[in-house]
């Protein structure tokens, strides 16, 4: 594309010699910047865009797209101004890459709560209904293949750039359809924005990323753009700001898991102890369901994806014969392969107190022991004002609590490990101890519970990471999951 069409996409006026000027791409991190990108220079809350200008330029890019041009700056290839560079990078990146979403029936997901489980069970209903899609998650992506790939960057919801070319690798893989997953940083720095939205699922929203946005009315604000950008919002009723969210949706469809007033619901839920088996009531009739995952909460996760891909034109009779198919989310309810003698090891990517909550509550059914839960809280600036509440969350709901590591970064780990235990003795209880190596940590919850027991390893999921002080290390809870037991039969 030449740099005037561009120019004319974006609404700006083009530069002089704009039409000889070939456009390839767009970034706005100057080393990722190629032979004939243009470098959108983003103001940050840490550095300047503009300041990488000659960096970018020597890597190649042929054009700058910045908010002004700063008067100690120079700029050897066109620059053109913009009113918001983060917007432009969005809108550069998708018409450079041919507006991919429009070929796409698009599904996006939000919430505090939720959001990855449904993303997946949404991809898994299109894909047993026979519609080729591609997902875009907090796990990684995927083309209609199904082979989970990471983007070069780790980011709930990529930058607008890889965004845009995931999306266009979807189409050109073959797949109609596409399920991503928007978090509200994404939606806030319009990471998302240029993505053509049909269905927007809302799935709860409670106090999280307060570091960044704030205020609990500007988190709903960022998040709420999905909803208001949908063409269809699927919204649940069980969640107190849904009633804000109705007048911003162009159409919508209500859902509960609780009995709530609403056009899905569910009832007669049954906790099995690796399924749930539930009534579910919509428009279309009323069916019985099966979805192999254990936690009542899934069934909220369920009906959520369940309403949004029916708003795509799948029929309910393939909804529920794909529900009874799912494989379940590495990392959400996960459960550790066990023998005979051994306690139930449960992974679980809950790390905030209403979502700790709901998965003790839930685990606590299918107990028949002692419940056990090893969790930590992340450090920085992340939302200090939770570590408290996990603490009191975790000695109220399980039997032994063990405080440990979560990313702590550069946050000292005992002042985070106070706060938890504060949570708990302001609470009354004292049914924890603390033991900052996680992997210790895991093994003595592992080692000390017994064969009727449940230990929760809570917070980290999925994640490939451990970020301890200023280290980065590999971590792969499932296999210290399994170390662990595996200490457990070698101590007798």
């Amino acid at each position: 594309m030449r740099l005037g069409d561009l120019a004319s996409a974006l609404d700006l006026a083009a530069p002089a010699g704009a039409e000889e000027i070939e456009v390839r791409g767009a970034t706005h991190q100057a080393d990722w910047a190629r032979p004939g990108d243009v470098f959108v220079a983003v103001r940050g809350a840490r550095a300047d865009g503009h300041r990488f200008i000659a960096d970018a330029v020597a890597r190649g890019a042929v054009a700058v797209l910045g908010e002004g041009l700063p008067d100690d700056v120079t700029c050897p290839v066109p620059y053109l101004r913009v009113p918001s560079a983060r917007a432009a990078l969005a809108d550069a990146a998708a018409t450079l890459a041919g507006h991919p979403s429009r070929g796409l029936t698009v599904l996006g997901v939000t919430g505090t709560d939720g959001k990855t489980t449904t993303s997946s069970l949404a991809r898994h209903l299109l894909r047993s209904a026979g519609r080729p899609t591609g997902l875009l998650s907090t796990v990684g992506y995927e083309l209609p293949d199904g082979v989970l790939r990471q983007p070069p960057a780790h980011f709930t919801t990529p930058e607008a750039p890889q965004v845009q070319q995931i999306l266009r690798d979807m189409v050109d893989a073959g797949a109609t359809h596409a399920v991503v997953e928007a978090s509200s940083h994404a939606l806030a720095l319009d990471r998302v924005r240029g993505v053509d939205f049909d269905v927007a699922i809302w799935t709860n929203l409670t106090g999280e990323h307060l570091d960044f946005h704030g205020t609990m009315e500007q988190y709903f604000a960022d998040k709420a753009l999905l909803v208001q950008r949908a063409r269809h919002a699927v919204l649940n009723a069980d969640d107190a700001w849904t009633e804000q969210l109705i007048p911003m949706a162009a159409s919508h469809v209500t859902y509960s898991a609780e009995g709530r007033p609403a056009d899905w619901w569910a009832s007669d839920v049954v906790e099995g102890a690796d399924d749930l088996r539930f009534t579910v009531h919509c428009p279309d009739g009323t069916v019985q369901a099966k979805l192999p995952m254990i936690g009542r909460f899934n069934v909220a996760n369920a009906l959520a994806a369940m309403a949004g891909v029916h708003a795509t034109g799948v029929g309910l009779a393939e909804l529920v014969a794909g529900l009874a198919t799912f494989p379940g989310v590495a990392g959400r309810m996960e459960m550790a392969d066990r023998g005979a003698d051994d306690p139930r090891v449960i992974i679980d990517f809950a790390h905030t107190p209403p979502s700790l909550e709901k998965a003790l509550e839930t685990v606590r059914v299918t107990t028949d022991g002692r419940l056990w839960v090893v969790l930590g809280s992340a450090g920085g600036p992340r939302d200090p004002s939770k570590r408290a509440p996990l603490g009191e969350v975790a000695t109220r709901l399980a039997d032994v609590a063990v405080f440990t590591e979560e990313d702590h970064r550069d946050t000292p780990l005992v002042e985070i490990l106070d706060e938890m235990e504060r949570g708990a003795r302001e609470a009354g209880r004292s049914n924890f101890r603390s033991i900052g190596d996680r992997r210790e940590a895991i093994r003595h919850a592992v080692t000390e519970a017994g064969p009727q027991d449940t230990v929760v390893l809570a917070g980290k999921g999925p994640e490939e990471t451990l970020e301890r002080d200023t280290e980065t290390i590999a971590w792969d809870e499932m296999a210290e999951a399994h170390a662990a037991l595996a200490l457990r039969h070698r101590a007798d």
